[in-house]
């Protein structure tokens, strides 16, 4: 998610009590595996859709489990170690 200003080894606020909507980042969990990328909703289909190049976005198929585990609220990025 470096191009929205989360890097390694950041540490996320999550809410999951915030109904996810269109282009929050999320935290979610398609089928068993966890995630975060940004939720985009338009017309009854979603999409997942990844911050990084090197990452592709998520479409969910007929068959695939996902589920919005939380909202990202806040993003603390560390420096050093």
């Amino acid at each position: 998610m470096v191009d929205a200003g989360i890097h390694d080894n950041a540490i996320l606020v999550v809410d999951r009590a915030l109904k996810a909507q269109h282009q929050d980042i999320v935290v979610a969990v398609v089928d068993g595996e966890f995630t975060i990328k940004r939720l985009y909703k338009n017309a009854g289909r979603v999409k997942l859709k990844a911050a990084n190049p090197t990452f592709c976005d998520i479409v969910p198929k007929e068959g695939q489990t996902l589920e919005i585990w939380g909202v990202v609220t806040a993003a603390i990025n560390q420096y050093r170690k």
